[in-house]
């Protein structure tokens, strides 16, 4: 077997077990995600930055106990860009 052969399989092999991405314009982020996203704490973002009443509103599935709140990745991005600096 070629070096070229054992690429292509070791590819192929790896490619079997990479999820696709879910695109962003329906992806549902938790805090957690948001927190990265922003790059920080998800208790921060939570307490500081979530509870603001121009934050997109939280998504919550219907569940037998309190579900914890999505959030549509798209609007997430868009409502950080509305806060760049204008120069």
């Amino acid at each position: 077997m070629s070096e070229t052969d054992l690429i292509e399989r070791l590819a192929a092999a790896v490619a079997e077990h990479l999820k696709p991405a879910i695109p962003l314009a329906v992806d549902l982020w938790d805090m957690a995600m948001v927190a990265a996203y922003f790059k920080r704490d998800p208790q921060v973002v939570r307490q500081t930055i979530a509870c603001l009443p121009s934050f997109p509103k939280a998504i919550r599935l219907p569940t037998k106990t309190r579900a914890h709140p999505l959030y549509n990745a798209k609007e997430v991005i868009e409502w950080a860009q509305k806060h760049r600096e204008k120069n």
